[in-house]
């Protein structure tokens, strides 16, 4: 099926917000660098926090698609797969256009907890601990919530770390700590 010019737009601002954040990037370089018009872009979306939104989803589809599919694809097993999450996030570290987490930025450009574009972002971790708690539960965690939380921590801290660029590989270094978080949520009870 062949994209919109709405889907177009949609995944166009996605690119330049990445690269210039939410509100660096103004309708006129929206317009710009997509060919769009402002009219055209203003029939789509009443507001820009309207077009940032589109944006969020389809980051979100895009990479909770793309991460639990590399995790898949790593590992055979829940465990596996758990640790397979930082191997993906080395990939995604490696790009040449790696900006940090969209969500990130998005929250701490709108701070607001109940504005729009903020209450998006948190549903993107949101959705990610529910995955990984349901991972974690296949994996045979004891509290799988409880692991899912931590990894989300290493996960987000990787992803801070890998933007600040002050250490080598990020993503391995989280891998080392969620061993040794699976090993201690894993084990087998005593009795």
């Amino acid at each position: 099926m062949r994209p919109t010019k709405r889907d177009e737009l949609v995944r166009k601002a996605l690119e330049i917000f990445y690269r210039e954040g939410f509100h660096a990037a103004g309708m006129d370089l929206l317009a710009k660098e997509s060919g769009i018009s402002k009219t055209s872009m203003y029939k789509h979306f009443r507001t820009k926090e309207e077009l940032i939104l589109a944006v969020l989803r389809l980051r979100d589809e895009d990479f909770r698609n793309w991460m639990f599919r590399r995790m898949e694809a790593l590992a055979d097993s829940p465990r596996g797969r758990l640790l397979a999450m930082f191997d993906a996030l080395g990939e995604w570290f490696a790009q040449p256009g790696f900006r940090s987490c969209m969500f990130i930025k998005a929250s701490s450009e709108y701070p607001e907890a109940d504005h729009p574009i903020h209450v998006q972002s948190a549903e993107h971790k949101r959705l990610l601990f529910a995955e990984l708690s349901r991972i974690a539960a296949a994996a045979g965690a004891a509290d799988p919530a409880k692991l899912a939380r931590a990894l989300l921590i290493l996960k987000e801290g990787a992803i801070v770390t890998a933007h600040l660029g002050h250490t080598e590989d990020p993503a391995a270094d989280a891998k080392a700590v969620a061993e040794t978080l699976l090993a201690d949520a894993l084990r087998e009870p005593a009795g």
